[in-house]
Parts: structure tokens; C-alpha cells; sequence
């Protein structure tokens, strides 16, 4: 495989032969391919990339897309285009917790920009990059569906909703506290103010 399927990033065969999934997550992915008919597997894309993006670090290298695509019997590409197109998916290594704040217009009328600016200041980057400490990258969303409680930002699966700056630094803290990588495919109610 060329590194043209995979934008600017380059496929490493080396690296590939050690891409598979633990026994336990190999076994999620076979529930999720279940659920299809046969030859259909190609619709378990999303939640199987989920997964790939949670077992490997909280990215989708090229090696790991390549990997899904076997498992899935579709063409790299296939991966790589669906990989691409969500936000939700890092093509990139990123952070443990990668914080989304929501800029469309119910959280920008609500101060999701000067939140953004908050936490830009506070972790002392940019939107798009990382934490020096590797634990927070942030990242700006197009509408996250909590117009009704805005601003609001997702970190993993949690949703924190009326942000103010006091809860920004509390989520923060108990994030950094915790120290674990937070994945689309947990569900988190602790951290959920």
C-alpha cells in the first residue's frame, strides 16, 4: 500500500506485522461484525474503528487502517476515507484526553470561544495541538448536539455541558488526577458535570 491512501502519512510493512488486536478486543470486533449480514461486514466500519482507535493509542495510524481493512475485507482506501471524513477519528497521535469544544452557534452565543481561549491559555497550546505533558489536545467540533446546555465540550464519551471556567478547571484536574486515556467507546459519568 502507497502512502497516497493515507494522505501525508506513510505505511510502514515492518510496523504493520505487529498491528492485531487483543483477544478481547478482537472479540468485541467479532460481536460487531455479527450484527451485519454476511458480506455486509463493511458496515461495522465505524464502531470497529472505535475500537482500533481506543486499542491503539487513541490514533489511526496508516498501519492500523490497513489492519482494519483486512479484518473487514474492503481496500485500505475504504478505511482511509471514512478515517478522514469524521472528526471524531485522529489521524494523528493525540493526547489521552482529547477535549472538543463545540463552535457552532448556540456555544459560540454562549462563550464557547473565550472557554476555548481559557484553555488555550491554561495548557499553554493551541487549538490542534498537545499538552506538552502528552495528556490534552484540543480540538474545536462542529455542532455536538447540546445546543440546550451550551457551551459544552466532549472529552471521550462524556459530554460536559454550561461550561464555565470553574468547571473547565475541575475537569481538568480530575482528568489529570485519573491519567487514563479517554476513548469515544467509554462511557464515563464520573467525570460528567
Amino acid at each position: 500500500m502507497g502512502s497516497q491512501v493515507h494522505g501525508t502519512q506513510s505505511f510502514d510493512k515492518a510496523k504493520r506485522k505487529d498491528v492485531k488486536f487483543s483477544d478481547e478486543a478482537m472479540k468485541v470486533v467479532e460481536k460487531l461484525i455479527a450484527r451485519y449480514p454476511a458480506g455486509k461486514q463493511k458496515s461495522a466500519m465505524l464502531p470497529v474503528l472505535h475500537v482500533a482507535q481506543a486499542e491503539f493509542g487513541g490514533w489511526l495510524s496508516p498501519e492500523t487502517m490497513d489492519y482494519v481493512a483486512s479484518i473487514l475485507k474492503v481496500k485500505p482506501i475504504e478505511v482511509f476515507e471514512v478515517a478522514s471524513f469524521y472528526t471524531m477519528f485522529n489521524l494523528k497521535p493525540v493526547g489521552k484526553c482529547v477535549l472538543e469544544i463545540c463552535q457552532t452557534s448556540s456555544c459560540w452565543l454562549n462563550g464557547a470561544e473565550d472557554i476555548v481561549k481559557y484553555i488555550e491559555k491554561k495548557l499553554d497550546i493551541k487549538v490542534g495541538e498537545t499538552s506538552k505533558d502528552g495528556m490534552f489536545t484540543l480540538k474545536v467540533a462542529e455542532c455536538l448536539g447540546s445546543c440546550g446546555t451550551a457551551p459544552m465540550m466532549q472529552c471521550g464519551a462524556s459530554f460536559h455541558e454550561n461550561l464555565t471556567y470553574e468547571k473547565v478547571d475541575k475537569l481538568l484536574d480530575n482528568y489529570r488526577t485519573e491519567g487514563k486515556r479517554k476513548n469515544y467507546s467509554d462511557l464515563d459519568y464520573k467525570n460528567t458535570l
